[in-house]
């Protein structure tokens, strides 16, 4: 007896298992087929595609309708569907109906219902959450719209804080997001487009433009890079960014990405182009320019004199954190005659015991601070200030005292990171923060004339760069007809044009009119 089991056992281990490409062909073969008179035929195709019984969430109800005088089956997927409303909207509607001349779409109190006939459709509508009503003697099926997918509340912005404006941030459940913009843009040219991006998990971008405003090359021109990509899955928009950005090792972002749906909105009337996705709780806003990453929407909620004081503020941040550690080495190692004597003196006294050149110490206490910011950021929230204080107060001290650092690069180093939180936008300052380690490593090498070519270079490569071929500092190189809201803003009333560089259909705004 155990021989035999033992026997029966290698067998069925010799046995291949079915391949995943076979798996594939014969659920692609069962999505192409059409619908048939007859009731088990169809729940036969249904569970072979979703693995009844196996997969536990997926619910398939038999019944006899009465007023229909037919066997019915209902499917839908519990856990992304209103179970609720499948009960009162669905299922107690057609028991309850005794009149045989009704159809379903005037039994069942469901917004939309639709008819298919091939499983393939049956399979995309219930994977969204629909359910799937199947009626003997009938070849086709009836998709009753009833999603309810589970997310988080509308919460605050997480990364886009601001103190004057609306406190409301984008999930991730894209028919919550399109109601936030259609809050705030009620217009019937708001339209929203799908295009499927993934072949496997079959997720949809939702393309958000204005007609009348947005260009209609641009919009084709997103359209036709979304449909030609060939991926199995793309779960978000982030994912997304690589497959549709113009230049995937450029250090400078080319796609701008929002929380905030009051900025989508206001970047949609100027005539750009939004997309949002299902697990993304931000939205893209594209084509995008070095001044959009610049800018925060609380310039303009703030006065004309304080919006531009932050700006201003902002700017000078940018320059300090990449420049800083740059000029102290360039200053100490090249071009010591240009300090006063007296900081000379300061300077040569505090570094008398450091064993290290000027651009050694820069890069340790750089290093330390983005470690220390990482640390903070990925450890538990209650820990994380713990983790700031302990590095910027214990270790500066301590490397001070064993004569590692001198002090004054411990001044460098605090000034330019703090002033990296000044870039609120977190792809540009991910940016600035390489570009302050380039800057460190030309002024090694050839003092403020390595600094004056890393800029120059800097600038070329900038200006060569294109977002969904608009040219990144645009409207200030090259020039475009604008409101010229680059480094300082003008009052809200004289902005009356569009982004010229946007080539919308409409570039003057009108006050009077829509």
């Amino acid at each position: 007896m155990l021989k035999e089991m033992l026997r029966l056992f290698k067998k069925q281990q010799k046995q291949p298992p079915r391949s995943a490409e076979k798996l594939v062909g014969e659920q692609s073969a069962l999505k192409d087929q059409k619908f048939s008179g007859r009731l088990e035929d169809n729940l036969s195709v249904i569970r072979k595609l979703y693995s009844i019984p196996d997969n536990k969430d997926v619910k398939l109800r038999e019944m006899y309708l009465e007023g229909f005088g037919k066997n019915a089956a209902l499917i839908f997927i519990s856990t992304i569907s209103d179970v609720k409303s499948i009960e009162e909207n669905i299922l107690k509607p057609l028991a309850e109906n005794t009149s045989a001349n009704k159809k379903v779409k005037d039994v069942v109190s469901i917004q939309m219902v639709h008819e298919i006939n091939v499983f393939k459709d049956a399979v995309k509508d219930l994977n969204k959450g629909n359910a799937l009503l199947i009626l003997d003697g009938e070849a086709w099926g009836y998709v009753l719209d009833c999603p309810d997918f589970q997310s988080r509340a509308i919460e605050k912005p997480d990364s886009e804080i601001l103190i004057k404006g609306p406190k409301e941030a984008f999930n991730e459940k894209v028919v919550v997001n399109i109601s936030l913009l259609r809050k705030k843009i009620k217009n019937e040219n708001l339209i929203v487009e799908a295009v499927e991006v993934s072949q496997r998990s079959h997720n949809d971008v939702y393309i958000v433009y204005i007609r009348g405003l947005a260009n209609e090359k641009l919009v084709d021109n997103i359209k036709e890079r979304l449909g030609s990509l060939q991926v199995n899955a793309i779960q978000n928009l982030s994912l997304l960014e690589e497959y549709i950005e113009e230049r995937n090792y450029s250090l400078f972002p080319s796609l701008l990405s929002t929380e905030r749906p009051d900025r989508a909105a206001s970047f949609l009337e100027d005539g750009y182009i939004v997309l949002l996705m299902d697990n993304s709780p931000d939205s893209l806003v594209l084509p995008a320019t070095f001044w959009a990453f610049f800018h925060t929407p609380e310039d303009h909620y703030l006065r004309f004199f304080y919006g531009n004081f932050t700006r201003a503020l902002r700017m000078a941040a940018l320059f300090i954190t990449i420049f800083t550690s740059a000029i102290y080495i360039s200053i100490t190692t090249y071009h010591a005659e240009m300090i006063p004597p007296d900081l000379l003196l300061a300077i040569a006294a505090s570094r008398e015991k450091v064993p290290f050149p000027a651009v050694i110490e820069i890069l340790i206490m750089e290093l330390a601070f983005e470690l220390i910011r990482e640390a903070g950021l990925r450890v538990p929230s209650p820990i994380g200030p713990t983790i700031g204080i302990v590095g910027a107060l214990i270790l500066g001290q301590a490397a001070v005292e064993a004569n590692i650092i001198s002090p004054i690069v411990i001044i460098v180093v605090a000034l330019g990171g703090l002033s990296s939180f000044a870039v609120s936008d977190i792809s540009l300052n991910f940016a600035v923060r390489l570009m302050r380690f380039l800057f460190i490593l030309s002024a090694s090498m050839m003092g403020i004339y390595g600094m004056t070519a890393m800029f120059v270079g800097g600038l070329f490569y900038m200006v060569s760069i294109k977002s969904f071929g608009v040219p990144y500092l645009a409207p200030m190189s090259p020039n475009y007809k604008s409101s010229n809201d680059t480094i300082f803003r003008r009052l809200t009333k004289n902005e009356i044009l569009r982004p010229g560089f946007l080539k919308s259909a409409d570039l003057q705004k009108k006050t009077n009119g829509e």
